[in-house]
Protein backbone atom coordinates (compact mmCIF):
# COMPACT_ATOMS: atom_id res chain seq x y z
CA UNK A 1 0.00 0.00 0.00
CA UNK A 2 1.51 3.07 -1.55
CA UNK A 3 -0.72 5.30 0.44
CA UNK A 4 -2.87 5.06 3.43
CA UNK A 5 -6.48 4.19 2.80
CA UNK A 6 -8.09 5.74 6.38
CA UNK A 7 -12.05 5.87 7.45
CA UNK A 8 -12.04 8.24 10.77
CA UNK A 9 -14.56 7.42 13.21
CA UNK A 10 -13.63 9.15 15.93
CA UNK A 11 -10.83 11.31 17.29
CA UNK A 12 -9.18 7.97 18.38
CA UNK A 13 -9.82 5.52 16.37
CA UNK A 14 -9.89 4.82 12.47
CA UNK A 15 -9.99 1.87 10.21
CA UNK A 16 -8.03 0.29 7.16
CA UNK A 17 -8.16 -2.00 4.73
CA UNK A 18 -5.65 -4.71 5.15
CA UNK A 19 -1.92 -3.36 6.00
CA UNK A 20 1.25 -4.34 4.65
CA UNK A 21 4.29 -4.50 7.27
CA UNK A 22 5.94 -1.85 4.99
CA UNK A 23 2.79 0.34 5.69
CA UNK A 24 3.25 0.40 9.28
CA UNK A 25 5.84 3.08 8.96
CA UNK A 26 3.06 5.71 7.12
CA UNK A 27 0.68 4.49 10.14
CA UNK A 28 3.22 5.88 12.78
CA UNK A 29 3.76 8.52 10.37
CA UNK A 30 0.03 9.51 10.64
CA UNK A 31 0.45 9.89 14.62
CA UNK A 32 -1.57 6.47 15.43
CA UNK A 33 -0.01 5.16 18.50
CA UNK A 34 -1.64 1.33 18.15
CA UNK A 35 -2.57 -1.17 15.67
CA UNK A 36 -5.43 -3.52 16.09
CA UNK A 37 -5.48 -6.34 13.83
CA UNK A 38 -8.84 -7.97 13.19
CA UNK A 39 -7.77 -10.51 10.35
CA UNK A 40 -7.38 -14.06 10.61
CA UNK A 41 -3.63 -15.66 9.66
CA UNK A 42 -4.20 -17.49 6.51
CA UNK A 43 -7.59 -15.86 6.03
CA UNK A 44 -6.30 -14.28 2.31
CA UNK A 45 -3.85 -16.88 1.95
CA UNK A 46 -0.26 -16.28 0.36
CA UNK A 47 -0.65 -12.90 -0.57
CA UNK A 48 -1.85 -12.25 3.19
CA UNK A 49 1.15 -11.29 5.84
CA UNK A 50 0.92 -13.21 9.32
CA UNK A 51 0.46 -11.07 12.33
CA UNK A 52 3.72 -12.01 13.82
CA UNK A 53 5.37 -9.95 10.70
CA UNK A 54 2.59 -7.40 11.00
CA UNK A 55 3.59 -6.94 14.88
CA UNK A 56 7.49 -6.57 14.19
CA UNK A 57 6.74 -4.06 11.78
CA UNK A 58 4.61 -2.05 14.38
CA UNK A 59 7.05 -2.33 17.20
CA UNK A 60 9.70 -1.54 15.22
CA UNK A 61 8.15 1.90 14.81
CA UNK A 62 7.23 2.34 17.93
CA UNK A 63 3.44 1.29 17.65
CA UNK A 64 1.43 -0.81 19.83
CA UNK A 65 -0.37 -3.77 18.36
CA UNK A 66 -2.92 -6.12 19.68
CA UNK A 67 -4.10 -9.31 17.66
CA UNK A 68 -7.89 -9.91 17.95
CA UNK A 69 -8.76 -12.33 15.03
CA UNK A 70 -12.23 -12.52 13.98
CA UNK A 71 -14.38 -14.02 11.39
CA UNK A 72 -16.85 -11.30 9.88
CA UNK A 73 -20.16 -14.07 10.07
CA UNK A 74 -19.05 -15.10 13.23
CA UNK A 75 -18.67 -11.79 15.75
CA UNK A 76 -19.65 -12.60 19.46
CA UNK A 77 -20.32 -10.75 22.70
CA UNK A 78 -16.24 -11.86 23.65
CA UNK A 79 -15.40 -10.41 20.70
CA UNK A 80 -17.47 -7.25 21.82
CA UNK A 81 -16.08 -7.08 24.96
CA UNK A 82 -12.36 -7.84 24.28
CA UNK A 83 -12.45 -5.05 21.47
CA UNK A 84 -13.87 -2.70 24.33
CA UNK A 85 -11.12 -3.62 26.63
CA UNK A 86 -8.35 -2.65 23.85
CA UNK A 87 -10.07 0.54 22.69
CA UNK A 88 -9.95 1.02 26.41
CA UNK A 89 -5.68 0.50 27.36
CA UNK A 90 -4.46 1.22 23.66
CA UNK A 91 -2.50 3.99 23.68
CA UNK A 92 -4.38 6.67 21.39
CA UNK A 93 -4.96 7.34 18.66
CA UNK A 94 -5.64 3.39 17.06
CA UNK A 95 -6.02 1.96 14.21
CA UNK A 96 -7.95 -0.76 13.14
CA UNK A 97 -8.02 -3.43 10.47
CA UNK A 98 -8.77 -6.06 8.44
CA UNK A 99 -9.79 -7.19 4.45
CA UNK A 100 -11.75 -4.45 3.83
CA UNK A 101 -11.78 -2.02 7.16
CA UNK A 102 -15.47 -3.35 7.40
CA UNK A 103 -15.01 -5.86 10.20
CA UNK A 104 -13.09 -3.41 12.44
CA UNK A 105 -15.29 -0.31 12.34
CA UNK A 106 -18.33 -3.28 13.21
CA UNK A 107 -16.56 -4.64 16.54
CA UNK A 108 -16.05 -0.48 16.84
CA UNK A 109 -19.24 0.24 16.76
CA UNK A 110 -20.64 -2.27 18.30
CA UNK A 111 -18.48 -1.86 21.34
CA UNK A 112 -18.94 1.79 21.40
CA UNK A 113 -22.41 1.85 20.42
CA UNK A 114 -21.46 4.49 17.91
Amino acid sequence: MSELTLTRHDADFATSPQLQPEDLAAVARAGFRSVINNRPDGEGGDTQPLSKEIEAAARKVGLEYAYLPVVPTEINDDHVARYAELLASLPKPILGFCYTGGRAAKLFKLATGA
